[in-house]
C-alpha cells in the first residue's frame, strides 16, 4: 500500500483518531490502514493551510466548520480509490477540493435549512448571521477552486460539473417534484447533491493514481451509489436520533417542509389507505407545518415507530448493496473489500 509522502509535522496527533474512524468501518488490512491514516493526515493538514487567510473574521468563520470535527468521508473515499493504482501528490490535494467544496455547501445548507446545530457546534448562520455564512461558504468554494486550478484543466472541469450538479440538486429540492413522481424526483435529487460530489471525491483518486479508463468509470459508478446510501441513511438519522448522537438538530428537514423519503413512503402509503392512524396523524402535522417544538416531538415518535421508517432503512440497505455491486469488476484484495465494507457500513447505521 502507497502512502503519498510522509505525514507533515503538526499532523500526527490526527493518526490515532483516524486509525479508529477507519477500523469503525470495517477496514482492518494493517497495510491499508497505515497508507490510508498517513494520508487522512496530510489532508487535515493541507485543509488547514487551504482556509488560512490574513483577514481575522474571514478565518475564524472559516474555520468554523473545519475545527468542528466530521467523518472526512469524501477524502477518505478519494485516498481508498487511490490505492488501486499508484497515487501522486495530486491525491491529497483532489481530496481536498471535494472536502472544501462539501464544508462550503454546509454553510449553505443550514442557512436554507435554518438548521442551528453543525458538528455538534452552532451553525455558523447562528453565530454571525445568514450573510456571514454565506460569503464564508462561497470563500470556501473559492479556495476548492484554487487547490482544484493546481490539478490541470480536466480536473477543473469535472469540478465545475460537479457544481453544477450540487447546484441543481439544491434547486430542484427547494422547488419540489412538481408533476413528476415524488419519490424518483426525490431520488434525483439526492444522486445530484450527495452523490455527485462521493462520485468525484472517488473519480479523482481513481484518476490521478493512474488508473485506467474502466477503474475509473466503476469509481464514479460506486460513488454514486454510496451517495445516495449515505444520504439515504441520513434522512433515516435525522429522524431516529438525537443531536447529541448526530451533531445535528433532529427533524430539521420536518421543519424546513423538506420530505425525504419516509416522509414520501408515508404519503404513498396514505394515498393507498394504509398509513394507519399514527401516520394520518404525524402527516397531519408535518402538513401544518411542524410549528411547536411539541408538534415535532410527536412527529418523530410517530415516525420512529411507523413502517414506512422501515420501508426507507431498507432502501437505504438497498443503495449499500447497489455500491457493492458496481465493484464487481474490481479485482479482489483489501482494496475493494474496504470499499465495500464503507457501504455496508453505511446500511448498519439503520439497522
Amino acid at each position: 500500500m502507497t502512502v503519498v509522502g510522509d505525514a507533515p509535522a503538526g499532523a500526527a496527533p490526527t493518526v490515532p483518531g483516524a486509525l479508529a474512524q477507519l477500523r469503525g468501518v470495517g477496514i482492518t488490512d494493517p497495510g491499508l490502514l497505515g497508507a490510508l491514516a498517513g494520508g487522512l493526515a496530510r489532508v487535515e493538514a493541507r485543509l488547514g493551510s487551504a482556509v488560512a487567510v490574513t483577514d481575522e473574521l474571514a478565518g475564524r468563520t472559516s474555520r468554523h466548520l473545519l475545527e468542528a470535527g466530521g467523518k472526512r468521508t469524501r477524502p477518505l473515499l478519494c485516498l481508498l480509490a487511490a490505492q488501486l493504482g499508484l497515487p501522486t501528490p495530486h491525491v491529497v490535494e483532489a481530496a481536498v477540493v471535494v472536502e472544501l467544496t462539501h464544508l462550503a455547501t454546509l454553510y449553505h445548507d443550514d442557512v436554507m435549512d435554518s438548521a442551528e446545530v453543525r458538528r455538534g457546534v452552532p451553525a455558523a448562520h447562528a453565530v454571525w448571521g445568514n450573510t456571514v455564512a454565506i460569503l464564508s461558504g462561497d470563500l470556501l468554494f473559492a479556495r476548492a477552486s484554487r487547490v482544484c486550478a493546481g490539478l490541470g484543466p480536466e480536473a477543473v472541469t469535472i469540478q465545475a460539473e460537479t457544481f453544477e450538479r450540487l447546484c441543481l440538486g439544491q434547486l430542484h429540492e427547494t422547488v419540489g417534484p412538481g408533476d413528476a413522481d415524488p419519490v424518483a424526483h426525490y431520488l434525483q435529487v439526492l444522486s445530484d447533491k450527495t452523490g455527485s460530489l462521493i462520485a468525484t471525491a472517488c473519480r479523482f483518486g481513481a484518476m490521478f493514481a493512474g488508473c485506467d479508463a474502466a477503474t475509473v468509470d466503476t469509481m464514479v459508478r460506486y460513488g454514486e451509489r454510496v451517495g445516495c446510501a449515505f444520504q439515504l441513511a441520513d434522512d433515516v438519522l435525522d429522524l431516529m436520533s438525537d443531536a447529541e448522537d448526530s451533531g445535528k438538530t433532529p427533524g430539521t428537514d420536518l421543519r424546513e417542509g423538506v420530505a425525504t423519503l419516509p416522509v414520501l413512503i408515508l404519503r404513498t402509503m396514505a394515498a393507498a389507505g394504509e398509513a394507519g392512524a399514527d401516520g394520518k396523524r404525524a402527516l397531519a402535522l408535518i402538513d401544518a407545518g411542524v410549528e411547536s417544538d411539541a408538534d415535532l416531538d410527536e412527529a418523530l415518535r410517530l415516525l420512529r415507530g411507523h413502517p414506512a421508517m422501515a420501508a426507507a432503512r431498507q432502501a437505504a440497505r438497498q443503495a449499500a448493496d447497489d455500491a457493492v455491486a458496481a465493484l464487481d469488476g474490481l479485482p479482489a484484495g483489501p482494496v475493494r473489500g474496504a470499499l465495500a465494507a464503507v457501504a455496508r457500513r453505511l446500511a448498519d447505521r439503520v439497522a
